[in-house]
């Protein structure tokens, strides 16, 4: 595989050598540069261009969650952190993992060997799709356009941006054909694309106009899921 080029935006010195080391043993990754907060970064971006950011949210002036919504086309993103209430808000920009400090060399590791497998199989399948069956036509429906799916008996409500689609299958078998990694059941009659989550309330999840419900035997999965522990 490639390399994958990276930069640190992190305003603490030591959490800054940490990662400069981490980085320099893993031999996949190459660092591009280091910034102290993200308005420094948001002047080096655009030269240096990296594949992966290792981002802390919080900074003074400027978050780093902040700062990553405002990115146009971002590149991918490992927040690292001392609260872990952050998770959620980190989860709604589909950051690839999230680092609690003080973090391991272990857990570093998990989380780029996460993003190496995003990156393979977005290689692999730069468009991926799938075939539904609805109205006695066959959609070809991308992948990263489903919301969320929901269960009617026999059959299955696949939410898209603009329209449903009402496929006649169970949602189990559905969400088999989906990538694991995007989708996550969350009760017994709904299934949610991660990317598409902004954010949770209470027993809910919110995506668009939409509100889906969180099962009380899905909801500790789902919360380990977000916080990528």
């Amino acid at each position: 595989m490639k390399r994958i080029t990276c930069m640190i935006v992190e305003d603490e010195p030591v959490s800054q050598e940490i990662l400069t080391r981490y980085i320099n043993d893993f031999e996949v990754l190459e660092l591009l540069g280091v910034c102290n907060n993200a308005i420094e970064a948001s002047q080096k971006l655009p030269a240096l261009n990296p594949d992966l950011l290792f981002l802390d949210i919080t900074m003074p002036r400027l978050s780093g969650l902040d700062f990553y919504k405002s990115l146009h086309n971002p590149p991918y993103v490992i927040f690292t952190t001392a609260y872990p209430e952050y998770a959620v808000a980190g989860f709604e920009v589909s950051a690839v993992d999230y680092l609690v400090k003080p973090f391991p060399f272990e857990r570093f590791v998990k989380a780029v060997n996460k993003l190496q497998g995003i990156m393979s199989n977005t290689s692999q399948q730069a468009d991926p799709f799938i075939m539904l069956q609805a109205d006695k036509k066959f959609h070809k429906v991308a992948i990263d356009e489903i919301l969320f799916l929901e269960a009617m008996g026999d059959y299955v409500k696949v939410v898209l941006p603009g329209k449903t689609l009402i496929v006649h299958q169970t949602l189990q078998r559905l969400f088999e054909q989906l990538p694991a990694a995007l989708f996550q059941r969350v009760h017994k009659s709904y299934v949610v694309a991660l990317r598409k989550l902004e954010y949770v309330e209470g027993n809910q999840i919110f995506i668009r106009t939409f509100r889906v419900p969180i099962g009380q035997t899905y909801r500790n999965d789902f919360l380990t899921v977000l916080q990528k522990k």
